[in-house]
């Protein structure tokens, strides 16, 4: 064991190197085993690739530990945040939708490179000003209100199921301990499953026609495969609905880390800096997403083995990303997770999406949000109204031609862009990250 003095204070820290080889190995495991519930909730959820989720959870981990430098401890899994994008493009989980809908999320990405050009340039106190916690508080709440409806109707399939899966999840974060408090999504799923393949309402067919040993990748699944011949105005519209979204993440990002340099005493965002983990999570969401899979983002569950563990050895990570890998290869489990039933995506899901509003609730609540100030109550009244209002009026979306191109806005990405303009514009800003503790954001999606 050694000690390294850090910006934030002293702390021990365990080189995984001296445990041993099967000690390192079970930690490695258990790294895979806290991301994979949720990892693979969001390509149930949307329609994506089971397969090529873990395959780019763990080549996105592994390209982010490089661009950080190896320094920073951190898993990169399936992001909720974007599920309502992937709807707004492909509603009904379309296969020939899910593509453009990649595209939008691997656009996304651009906005983390210049997140983190701004911040290499300028510093982080002066670029996050523009993305105080009244903008992307709002924002966050909408995420989970337009999901809502979704979730119930997953759960009308079987009540008894997903109440299941909701006593379940709720019961681990309450009374929990250790890894058990660490999991719930990833438990919540197998009680539920069990219980639905035990009332017989699972068909394992599909497992047993799959195959133990296949390639992840599917061409046809794959954002290339638009091209030539691609919808101009479906690109356009996938581009302009989703990557609003990223300033959600972008802030969660933020938090993430933070949180990870929380644990282990050190000050990830000075070294190697935020402009680096923002790189690298951007380039592993574009990565992912361009060959099919769902945008990336650091894992809270994964902060929460380290704390846990008290092993903060990046090594270890590094071993989950490798473990993941390998899971992809395997189309049977794939198959085991497809065959999930609706009710228990629907009971997870309802506690998910409830919570993603609730983290907004709190990121507004926590950093101090004076909605005594009229410019707060008007970006806040706008943005909620215009996300949630359109997202369930007749139009469903605002609808505009640039010349022969039609493109479409969903109301999270009306609201998001009304809330950022406004803020900028309208006096008043009193908003001061601190890199010393970027904390303050409050934002944190993971249940």
């Amino acid at each position: 064991m050694n000690k390294e003095k850090s910006g934030i204070g002293q702390v021990a820290i365990y080189d995984a190197k001296k445990l041993g080889t099967s000690k390192v190995l079970l930690l490695g495991a258990q790294h895979m085993f806290a991301m994979f519930g949720a990892t693979v909730l969001v390509p149930v959820l949307t329609g994506l690739s089971v397969s090529v989720t873990l395959l780019f959870a763990g080549v996105g981990t592994l390209f982010f530990h490089l661009t950080a430098k190896g320094k920073v401890p951190a898993f990169l899994g399936s992001s909720f945040a974007f599920l309502a994008g992937y709807w707004a493009i492909a509603p009904n989980r379309e296969p020939e939708l899910l593509p453009y809908a990649c595209f939008g999320v691997a656009c996304s990405g651009i906005l983390y490179f210049v997140l983190a050009a701004l911040i290499k340039i300028f510093g982080s106190a002066k670029v996050m000003k523009f993305f105080p916690p009244i903008v992307t508080g709002p924002i966050i709440i909408a995420i989970g209100l337009n999901l809502s409806q979704s979730a119930i109707d997953n759960c009308s399939a079987d009540w008894f199921i997903a109440m299941v899966a909701i006593a379940v999840i709720i019961v681990c974060n309450i009374w929990g301990k250790g890894m058990i408090r660490i999991i719930p999504i990833l438990l919540g799923v197998l009680v539920s499953y069990g219980a639905a393949a035990i009332m017989g309402g699972v068909d394992f067919t599909p497992v047993k026609e799959a195959a133990w040993i296949g390639s992840p990748i599917r061409w046809s699944e794959t954002v290339f495969s638009l091209f030539p011949g691609a919808d101009t105005s479906l690109l356009i519209t996938a581009a302009i609905t989703i990557m609003p979204i990223a300033l959600a993440t972008m802030v969660e990002h933020i938090g993430d880390i933070s949180a990870i340099s929380s644990t282990v005493g050190i000050n990830y965002m000075k070294d190697p800096g935020l402009h680096r983990t923002l790189f690298g999570d951007g380039a592993a969401t574009m990565l992912a997403s361009l060959f099919g899979g769902p945008a990336n983002t650091t894992y809270g569950e994964n902060t929460g083995v380290l704390t846990l563990t008290k092993v903060y050895d990046p090594m270890v990570i590094r071993l989950a990303a490798v473990f993941a890998i390998i899971f992809s290869f395997c189309p049977k489990v794939s198959a085991l997770i497809s065959c999930m039933p609706a009710a228990t995506m629907g009971g997870v899901s309802l506690v998910l999406y409830g919570m993603i509003s609730a983290v907004g609730v709190r990121n507004i609540v926590e950093t101090h949000v004076d909605f005594t100030r009229n410019r707060n109550v008007i970006i806040a009244a706008l943005i909620l109204v215009l996300s949630i209002g359109i997202n369930y009026s007749s139009l469903g979306a605002v609808s505009f031609s640039l010349g022969a191109t039609t493109i479409s806005l969903s109301g999270l990405a009306v609201g998001s862009l009304v809330g950022i303009i406004l803020n900028a514009i309208l006096p008043g800003k009193d908003y001061n990250y601190n890199e010393d503790t970027p904390d303050d954001t409050g934002v944190n999606f993971e249940i």
